[in-house]
Formats: structure tokens, C-alpha cells, sequence
């Protein structure tokens, strides 16, 4: 039933600091999945592009204006509530403070990953970065 539904196209950041952390953001109170970790970002809006999407996004959640977006990965993700198509894209640089604007959580990450619950489709993203970093082993733990 759930792979007829049309997805909804969602925008992520996988923004990566110069010590190789990358942050990772909880769901807001109110949201479905609330407290559970991912990767920042949020649904198109009609007529935006991959990147688009993105810059509004982190700014309108974390109050930041990011540098190069880089395309990476693509999933595509079948939850209860959603079908939803992520575009995961790379991200360098940024201006501004972090602001929590939605009073999420933010913790900058290794692997493994010691913030729980992972969301479902922030899985399939630990383990690329696990790749491309030779890291062995499990990614987060198990919930």
C-alpha cells in the first residue's frame, strides 16, 4: 500500500565541520517522529529546487544561511504517516549562529552516532558516511 503513494520530496542537510562531526538535529514537539534524531532540512515547497529548498530550510530551523550545496545521495523512504523522497546534499559552509527555532535538539556527531532514537531514514546516511570513512561496525545503536 505504502509504495503506491506519490512521495513527498524533502531536502537534507548533511552539514560536516572541519573536525569530520556532522550535526544532527532531533524532531521538534509536535511533529511526527518527535525526538527522534536526523539529519536537518524539510519538504519542498511547490516550484523549489533541491537547493532552494535546503537554504530555506536550515535557515528557517536553524537560523543559518549555508555556502556550496553539494547533491549526494537519494532515498527513498516509506513511512506510516509518508512516502517521502529524500535529497541528501553536503554542506561545507554556513553564516550565522544556530538558533533551534522549532526547539529541536542539535549534537555534532561521530560514528557511532550516540544520540537516540535514529529516525528510520537517517539509517541508510550513517552508513554511506561509515563507507567513506572506512568506519566498521555498528553506526548507532539499536532502539
Amino acid at each position: 500500500m505504502s509504495a503506491e503513494r506519490e512521495p513527498v520530496d524533502v531536502a537534507v542537510g548533511v552539514l560536516l565541520d572541519g573536525d569530520g562531526r556532522f550535526l544532527m538535529t532531533s524532531r521538534p514537539q509536535g511533529k511526527v517522529y518527535a525526538g527522534w534524531w536526523e539529519f536537518p532540512g524539510g519538504k519542498f515547497e511547490p516550484g523549489e529546487a533541491v537547493e532552494q529548498a535546503l537554504r530555506r530550510e536550515l535557515h528557517e530551523e536553524l537560523g543559518i544561511a549555508v555556502g556550496a550545496v553539494h547533491p549526494w545521495q537519494r532515498e527513498i523512504v516509506d513511512y506510516p504517516h509518508a512516502r517521502v523522497r529524500l535529497h541528501f546534499c553536503k554542506v561545507h559552509e554556513w553564516a550565522g549562529d544556530f538558533q533551534m527555532r522549532e526547539g529541536q535538539q542539535m549534537a555534532w556527531c561521530t560514528l557511532p552516532v550516540v544520540v537516540e532514537p535514529v529516525l528510520p531514514g537517517t539509517v541508510p546516511v550513517l552508513r554511506w558516511l561509515a563507507a567513506e570513512r572506512g568506519f566498521a561496525g555498528a553506526t548507532h545503536r539499536r532502539t
